[in-house]
């Protein structure tokens, strides 16, 4: 390589740095700022060029505190938790280190922020406390649900028994139509309980996912008809087969449609989706890493509040008047069986996303 080559070479690779990386020169003026970089703090390399630091992130007092005590002592800094970026309604975590830009005769020329998107690692650490959570809460529950389908079938025994006994104008029929009809509302909840604690196998064979999809959307075109309901598919065709357990993944699926259907409400829309992703990549032990599949169930209802979100996928808590509490819960517990995440994304007014992370085996 020649050496007139060698500043245009130095530019490529710091473009190419999967990292944001930021250089400021003495007078605390941005000099040079990478895609990465431009992509994380929403400012162009163009508006950047020649501004105060402090002027670009002075939302971000931590952050230029950092370039500025690195600035000051010659010392390189790293946080690794604290610094968050905020982006209209986004927040990006970011772990962050300044360190003194320095000429080969050792004199300071300036500082360099390295910025590394933290986003996807907090998200996988949130899927991972959430399955422990829902691991503990599933074995207190198998434990109940079994204590409770013993004395709930001496129940439904008991009630048949009587209204076989009573004539079939007696009034007292109709209290045990109701007994019978809320113990098999009760054995429901008990059976979404044990579906939710019990480990059961998976039966894994390669899964087409938009035939799923198609069947799910067919059947909730029918259970909707007259709501006036538009189903929109945004489907990649060149999608290939998922290693999983068709009968689980449709359980998934038609959950999480039927519940975009409940919040767009007539003269709503549900649009689902599927794309192959890159920004995550899992790998299991002596197997090479692994692509995944989105698939996105996006709803146009009232949106989901700060305080529901929290608890959108802890079991028994519901905002639906009849339900369970159980479904988001058991849909998170299907997804974690097949090593994959489940997300949403939501603000008041203006509908949900729920996105879901499948590995792709091939």
């Amino acid at each position: 390589m020649n050496r007139e080559n060698l500043p245009e070479f130095y530019a490529n690779v710091i473009d190419s740095v999967g990292d944001g990386v930021i250089v400021i020169d003495r007078n605390g003026c941005v000099v040079l700022m990478n895609p990465v970089a431009e992509e994380i703090s929403g400012v162009s390399r163009r508006t950047s060029s020649g501004q105060p630091f402090s002027y670009i992130f002075k939302a971000d007092e931590e952050l230029v505190a950092m370039a500025q005590k690195s600035s000051d002592t010659g010392m390189s800094i790293s946080d690794h938790e604290n610094i968050v970026l905020r982006r209209g309604t986004r927040s990006i975590p970011l772990s962050v280190t300044a360190s003194p830009l320095l000429l080969a005769d050792g004199v300071r020329a300036g500082t360099i922020v390295l910025l590394r998107d933290l986003t996807n690692i907090r998200e996988l650490e949130e899927a991972v406390r959430k399955a422990d959570r829902l691991s503990a809460l599933g074995t207190l529950a198998a434990g109940l649900a079994h204590e409770i389908k013993n004395p709930l079938g001496g129940i439904r025994g008991a009630a048949q028994l009587l209204e076989m006994e009573l004539a079939a104008d007696d009034e007292l029929r109709e209290c045990t139509q109701v007994v019978l009809k809320e113990v098999q509302r009760v054995n429901r909840i008990v059976e979404e309980l044990l579906d939710l604690s019990a480990p059961r196998a998976l039966d894994l064979k390669g899964v087409n996912l938009h035939k799923i999809l198609a069947h799910i959307v067919f059947l909730q075109q029918q259970a909707t008809d007259g709501q006036r309901i538009v189903f929109h598919r945004n489907l990649d065709p060149s999608l290939p087969p998922v290693r999983g357990d068709e009968g689980k993944l449709t359980q998934l699926f038609l959950n999480l449609i039927k519940n975009g259907v409940e919040a767009a409400g007539e003269g709503g829309s549900v649009e689902i989706s599927s794309r192959i992703v890159s920004e995550y990549s899992l790998s299991q032990r002596g197997e090479r890493p692994s692509r995944m599949v989105a698939i996105e169930v996006a709803d146009s209802g009232t949106g989901i509040s700060t305080e529901v979100m929290e608890r959108l996928f802890t079991p028994f808590y519901t905002t639906k008047e009849r339900g369970t509490g159980l479904g988001l819960a058991i849909c998170q517990k299907i997804v974690a069986e097949h090593n994959g995440m489940i997300r949403v994304e939501s603000q008041p007014g203006r509908g949900a996303l729920f996105t879901v992370l499948l590995p792709l085996t091939q």
